[in-house]
């Protein structure tokens, strides 16, 4: 196995004097620094490549001469390629501690977590964590919606491309779609920071911000968010985000012609019944629709 015992040479710095010559001269140093730096990031505690290179550059060329032999580094790069990826792997496998679940269209997930506060995930949602420092920061991050049911104990915070959420212990549902942002107080406070700006939420208040602007939206007395009972509920809101949520809910796609989106909708809909749930939307917004395979149109009373 000779090209084995020629990397363990140069692993444990045993190379001749006209070897390590031979290296300088070569493109091959260049090379060998890179892998023994990539190889040094992820701190693998059985070979320190980087110190050993440092070692053999520096290394007294006083040595007896020997015969030259050229080593055959094609071979070398093979073996520490496979080295590079084993390394990787380890890394990702006993030091990458981020958890994530994640819903598909039309989808809801329970999640329990570490300190045993509940997380329901509406459909097209993510959520993850480190789980390694669960114990020393509640802190996750949220694409999509989710229903919260918090334990009591130290400040728990989700994070959002829009703003934070933060309590304490508390149930709070939070919403962060494309150019929407919404959080709703069931218990508990509540501490939304949008913009550098930080605002409480008692129970029964509401934070929104649509296409960039804080809405005024009234108080409610719900216990929890319409959708956990299978039903979207709006009060208000953008066309184009009530559609945008059906075609989560039923995994269709949405087309209007000659519609304002941007009309208010206030009512609901409810997840298990298709045809139910277009007649709701479309009826009240005098709109009509048809149905072409999985994509539905939307178009005014009397225009065909």
């Amino acid at each position: 196995m000779k090209t084995e015992k020629e990397i363990l040479k140069w692993l444990n710095n045993e190379l001749s004097s006209q070897e390590i010559e031979d290296l300088k001269q070569s493109e091959d140093l260049q090379t060998l620094e890179k892998i023994a730096h990539y190889a040094s990031q992820l701190e693998t505690p059985k070979v320190d490549a980087h110190a050993a290179l440092e070692a053999f550059k520096a290394r007294n060329h006083s040595r007896k001469k020997t015969k030259v032999r050229t080593l055959n580094f094609k071979a070398f790069y093979r073996v520490a390629a496979v080295l590079v990826v084993m390394l990787t792997s380890a890394y990702f496998l006993f030091f990458n501690n981020i958890t994530s679940f994640e819903t598909q269209i039309a989808q809801t997930k329970s999640v329990t977590l570490p300190d045993n506060s509940e997380v329901i995930l509406n459909s097209a949602s993510k959520l993850s964590f480190n789980e390694k420092k669960w114990a020393d920061k509640r802190a996750l991050t949220l694409e999509g919606e989710a229903f919260f049911k918090v334990q009591k104990g130290q400040t728990f915070s989700v994070n959002t491309t829009a703003g934070v959420v933060t309590v304490l212990g508390t149930q709070f549902n939070v919403k962060e779609r494309k150019n929407y942002f919404e959080v709703n107080c069931y218990e508990g406070l509540v501490s939304v920071t949008y913009n550098n700006e930080t605002i409480k939420l008692p129970p029964g208040k509401t934070f929104r911000v649509i296409n960039g602007t804080i809405e005024n939206v009234e108080d409610f007395d719900a216990q929890n968010p319409s959708w956990i009972q299978q039903e979207s509920s709006f009060n208000k809101i953008p066309l184009n985000q009530v559609i945008a949520e059906l075609e989560r809910q039923y995994d269709i796609k949405i087309k209007v012609e000659g519609v304002d989106t941007s009309k208010l909708f206030t009512g609901s809909f409810t997840h298990t019944d298709k045809e139910i749930a277009l007649q709701a939307v479309t009826i009240p917004l005098k709109l009509s629709y048809k149905i072409e395979g999985k994509t539905i149109i939307f178009y005014n009373y009397g225009v065909k």
